[in-house]
């Protein structure tokens, strides 16, 4: 890869995975540019065929946002690439167990999993290696793993993503219409509650576990102390006595302070019920009027 160029093309709203790499690898002489999102959290492609160059040799953008659940046009991408010679990697950390996944249909040459994503150990991910491509190893020491990454295989963790794995695809359609109704439930329970609340991410192309809103005027820790005992979910930003800290994603998406800074992310998972997302509801609205009052 060194010899072909040192250019890397990811995304301003890529998990840290991807983006704390790139970063390092600008000691070893490599240069990323990373491309922006509308409002929505979703890349548009002029912005990655512009950044192409005659030295791009990676292309690296999720599949799937894991703070607001957007989904990114990973097969137009791949396309894209493809017409370029170009290597194409996407994050599926998200969106394995919860859409279609299929390397194939996607047309990736590398795809990341993590493990605990799909109910299987935590500890454990995958990394699909298309055929015929050839990674450097990492991990020196022995030759476990095909010679790319030194260890003794981790085998009761490796059964259980695979048992993990085998359980998500026969249950894909079902698990994901069980997801999107207990997600739209939450949300439409609390829009029709609250107001001045907002969904981030796009309303049409995003997992379907992932809810994002926001909060008008309110600080997301002192949601979360609120409800932190009996709901969980996680903060879009950090809010201290003088600053307001954003997460990466918020910022790319452009949203507005006075929106951001009351972002909480909440999750459904397979076991989710009716019975849970309601009384999450109370909880949350009660939370919310408190603060407000």
């Amino acid at each position: 890869m060194k010899d072909k160029g040192r250019h890397i093309i990811t995304s301003t709203v890529e998990h840290p995975a991807v983006l704390a790499v790139c970063e390092y690898l600008k000691e070893e002489g490599f240069e990323t540019t990373c491309v922006d999102v509308d409002d929505t959290g979703m890349i548009r492609m002029d912005t990655v065929a512009a950044a192409i160059r005659p030295d791009t040799v990676l292309i690296t953008i999720m599949h799937a946002n894991n703070e607001v659940g957007t989904l990114q046009p990973i097969r137009d991408i791949a396309l894209l690439a493809r017409q370029k010679d170009i290597c194409i990697h996407t994050d599926a950390a998200q969106s394995v167990g919860k859409i279609a996944t299929d390397v194939q249909e996607l047309n990736v040459d590398l795809l990341s999993i993590a493990g605990h994503k799909i109910y299987a150990p935590k500890g454990i991910g995958a990394l699909y290696v298309r055929k015929g491509l050839l990674p450097e190893k990492f991990c020196h020491g022995a030759n476990q793993e095909m010679g790319w990454r030194a260890g003794t295989e981790n085998v009761v963790q490796i059964v259980g993503l695979g048992k993990a794995c085998e359980m998500a695809e026969r249950s894909l359609d079902h698990t994901g219409r069980h997801l999107t109704a207990m997600r739209d439930r939450l949300y439409n329970k609390l829009a029709a509650r609250l107001a001045d609340m907002r969904l981030n991410g796009h309303p049409d192309e995003r997992l379907p576990n992932t809810l994002s809103i926001s909060f008008k005027g309110l600080e997301a820790n002192r949601i979360l102390e609120e409800i932190g005992l009996e709901v969980a979910a996680s903060a879009g930003a950090a809010c201290h006595s003088d600053t307001v800290t954003l997460s990466h994603v918020l910022e790319a998406m452009r949203i507005p302070l006075e929106w951001a800074k009351g972002t909480v992310r909440f999750s459904t998972g397979r076991m989710t019920t009716p019975e849970q997302i309601d009384t999450a509801i109370d909880i949350i609205t009660h939370a919310i009027k408190r603060l407000r009052a």
